[in-house]
């Protein structure tokens, strides 16, 4: 199977060009949603969760409270690495495991943290990566606008993620996205064709 990962910073148009390029008929595993999968109650990477962080990290009915777990690692980069050595190798599997089954034309592996998470090393299974990029200052208006926060939280949200630059060094193709859904419909095609070329032997 030709595995293309997808990624981009916060905010910056990655879902939506994922959901183009699935609606013209590659297959799509999403890391954000196998992430949600994996923490679920009785899987076992909340239960090592719960036994790094405590129970302080779990809602009443016994599922993980996101925000309080977000709250304990956003300025604690241990932390941070402590939750992801449990749960991204158990993503780069799933994530591997889904495409490599995957009967479309090709696989669209959608991985908001691919550069921050090892990139090529830790994914050596993609193909090729396509780079949604967008000015920051466009990407902190949009997420001002999407999540209704304050600029301090999302110059730290951004500030947390890989720079523009670090993204651009591994990309095989990238995305310019700040023009028109109509550009980034465009865009969709030029890659659904390019994608289609190189996946047939």
């Amino acid at each position: 199977m030709f595995c293309v990962g997808l990624t981009g910073g916060i905010a910056s148009g990655k879902s939506a060009l994922a959901e183009r390029l699935h609606a013209r008929g590659a297959f799509l595993a999403d890391a954000d949603a196998i992430a949600r999968e994996i923490v679920a109650p009785g899987q076992p990477a909340l239960a090592e969760i719960t036994a790094h962080f405590g129970n302080d990290v779990l809602q009443a009915d016994g599922s993980l409270d996101r925000a309080a777990l977000r709250r304990r690692i956003f300025d604690n980069p241990a932390q941070r690495k402590a939750l992801e050595a449990i749960t991204h190798p158990r993503i780069r599997a799933a994530l591997h495991d889904a495409c490599m089954a995957a009967t479309a034309p090709y696989a669209i592996a959608a991985i908001p943290l691919l550069t921050e998470g090892g990139g090529r090393t830790a994914y050596p299974w993609l193909d090729r990566i396509v780079v949604v990029d967008v000015p920051a200052e466009l990407q902190r208006a949009r997420l001002l606008a999407r999540d209704g926060i304050d600029a301090a939280l999302a110059d730290g949200m951004i500030a947390a993620q890989a720079t523009r630059a670090q993204r651009l060094t591994i990309a095989d193709d990238i995305v310019e996205n700040s023009g028109t859904r109509e550009d980034l419909d465009r865009a969709a095609d030029a890659l659904d064709r390019l994608y289609r070329g190189l996946a047939t032997p």
